[in-house]
């Protein structure tokens, strides 16, 4: 009785022991737990960074290409192309170096579209021809990309996914939300991206307009709940940043025309961007107005425009449009011809028209051309030299200098400022403009309050990692340009670029001379070909003193028995080069061609 009373008395305390231990283990343990939590997120947080990449569209306007990357995600927004420059002679693209998505392709969830110029869908063709990957855009967006795939034969083994303005998607640990934005173009849209380390905003090209041509105006909203919601960081336009004010809306254009079309007797030929939808709508709603039919010249503008009918972006009744080739059956009053080449592109039908070459439309001093867009900067003496072309036939035209038959489709400040306030980033990234432009609107974002520290004006190919806590710029990657010539997709480089210019010029002169296999000796030539040099006919005498010196030089090396190649042609092109200088100041190409038998 007496051990089972000890035993007792012992178990008692234990159990309380037991108990009052388990409890302080507990607290213990959540204490720790808590602790290890916390650094669990600590360093996840750490690991939360989103890097941004632009491989085109900074510091220049065109070939827009910007690559997302979180670990090992990558989401590209936007893939265009851009135009050569007066000295890429020869060249007719300009797309981005995709070097880098071709080195992480197994890393790209998705291809995302803001909208649908060729500054931002016209290199697509050449990055799906190296990775096949899923394309995400808007309706009309989508109709023009498969345009452009069915070109290169891509269209079959192509994701082309349609979204509309409010949807989001999922992009590996990413996802990207579609917000309607007012544009040129129908079917604009800005991007909310979702990242690990917060949301980004990249507006895509925008302008705020009230009155928008197809009356879907902007999702204001979103973007401003996005702001209350907590945005890491906005990339936004900047082509307009150094204008102050607004932008004028694409209605204006409406009543311009309007004014244009009535009590007009002549034949009316309208240029505009073959992109600018709204503006083909106004030009319709006006030939439709004063019963006038529409005819439609340039492949690019017949293109958009039976993709935008097809899709319903284009309204316009039945009967109005008709071919070009039945113009003639229709009087100069009752007809409209809408056509490419406003900014006078040399091969353009506007061009060809004004210089008399174009096969299916005549100008005659009956005609009233109206120029509907502003010059492209560098191309004012090409829209100048058509302008006084036309009138020298004898036609009245119509341009920026002397009606507001134009407004652009980009945020002026006042615009730039209100996405700015609505959206209310931590960070700001100026993007889509040259440097002063981006310099501008990252003024604008300093008279907000944004601090300095936190607005980064980036390039191409450089990496800015950001999150949260910091963001700072971590490296670069291959970037750079690639050329498109023909067929032929970077086979051009800068020494063929510098070889064009030289060949432009000064021209060309070839050397031909036959050795004799056993003994080396020169037992014909030296010829000279001369092309864009000089005129041979005119230039006897100096081509018959090339051909002494060249001898001269040549029997020199028989007699110190100098038969290799190399040699031979490094004394033609050191002896000749200097001479020609010397005579002419001219520096032409120099090709030695040395031949055996």
């Amino acid at each position: 009785m007496e051990e089972n009373v000890k035993k007792e008395r012992t178990r008692r305390p234990y159990k309380k022991v037991k108990k009052e231990v388990s409890k302080e283990v507990k607290k213990t343990n959540k204490r720790i737990g808590k602790r290890n939590n916390k650094r669990d997120e600590n360093k996840i947080f750490k690991k939360e960074k989103i890097k941004i990449i632009p491989l085109g569209g900074i510091l220049e306007i065109g070939k827009n290409l910007t690559v997302f990357e979180s670990e090992d995600d990558i989401v590209i927004v936007d893939c265009g192309l851009g135009f050569p420059e007066d000295e890429m002679l020869g060249i007719d693209l300009v797309i981005p170096d995709m070097t880098y998505l071709e080195r992480n392709k197994e890393k790209i969830r998705g291809l995302v579209i803001t909208h649908g110029h060729e500054d931002h869908i016209g290199g697509i063709p050449y990055l799906l021809k190296q990775i096949n990957v899923p394309i995400y855009a808007t309706k009309l967006t989508v109709g023009l990309i498969q345009n452009k795939l069915e070109e290169h034969n891509l269209l079959r083994t192509t994701k082309l996914k349609t979204v509309v303005p409010g949807q989001t998607i999922s992009l590996g640990k990413m996802k990207v939300e579609f917000i309607r934005m007012t544009h040129s173009i129908p079917d604009a849209c800005s991007l909310a991206i979702y990242t690990p380390a917060g949301i980004i905003v990249h507006t895509g090209d925008f302008k705020i307009d009230y009155t928008p041509i197809d009356g879907e105006i902007m999702d204001l909203g979103r973007l401003a709940e996005l702001g209350n919601k907590g945005v890491l960081a906005l990339m936004s336009d900047s082509t307009n940043a150094e204008r102050k004010g607004y932008t004028m809306s694409e209605s204006s254009v409406g009543d311009v025309l309007d004014k244009l079309f009535i009590n007009c007797t002549k034949r009316i030929v309208v240029a505009t961007f073959s992109s600018n939808v709204h503006r083909v709508q106004q030009i319709v709603n006006s030939a439709v107005k004063y019963r006038r039919k529409v005819a439609i010249c340039g492949r690019s503008m017949v293109n958009m425009i039976e993709t935008a009918r097809k899709l319903g972006y284009i309204k316009v009744p039945d009967n109005v449009f008709i071919d070009i080739d039945n113009i003639k059956s229709y009087p100069d009053d009752g007809l409209v011809i809408i056509t490419t080449g406003s900014q006078g592109e040399p091969m353009s039908a506007l061009t060809r028209m004004a210089e008399g070459e174009h096969r299916k439309v005549q100008i005659t001093p009956n005609d009233l051309i109206i120029i509907s867009a502003n010059p492209i900067p560098g191309n004012e003496k090409y829209i100048s030299k058509v302008i006084d072309d036309l009138m020298t036939i004898g036609a009245e035209v119509i341009y920026n200098a002397l009606e507001d038959i134009h407004v652009s489709g980009h945020a002026c400040q006042e615009e730039q400022k209100l996405m700015l306030s609505l959206v209310k980033p931590k960070y700001f990234i100026p993007v889509h403009g040259e440097y002063r432009q981006l310099i501008a609107h990252s003024e604008t974002a300093k008279k907000l309050g944004m601090k300095p520290e936190n607005i980064f004006i980036t390039g191409n190919g450089r990496v800015l990692e950001l999150n949260e806590n910091e963001a700072k710029f971590n490296g670069s990657v291959t970037s750079g340009i690639v050329l498109v010539d023909g067929l032929g997709v970077g086979d051009v480089g800068n020494i063929v670029l510098k070889d064009r210019q030289k060949l432009s010029q000064d021209g060309l002169i070839a050397v031909v001379i036959t050795l004799d296999s056993g003994s080396g000796k020169i037992i014909a030539g030296p010829d000279v070909i001369s092309r864009g040099f000089v005129y041979v006919r005119e230039s006897e005498n100096l081509m018959d003193d090339i051909k002494r010196l060249l001898r001269t030089e040549l029997n020199k090396c028989e007699e110190k028995h100098i038969t290799d190649w190399a040699t031979l042609k490094s004394v033609i092109k050191e002896e000749l080069g200097s001479y020609i200088y010397k005579k002419t100041k001219r520096q032409p190409m120099l090709i030695p061609i040395i031949m055996e038998i």
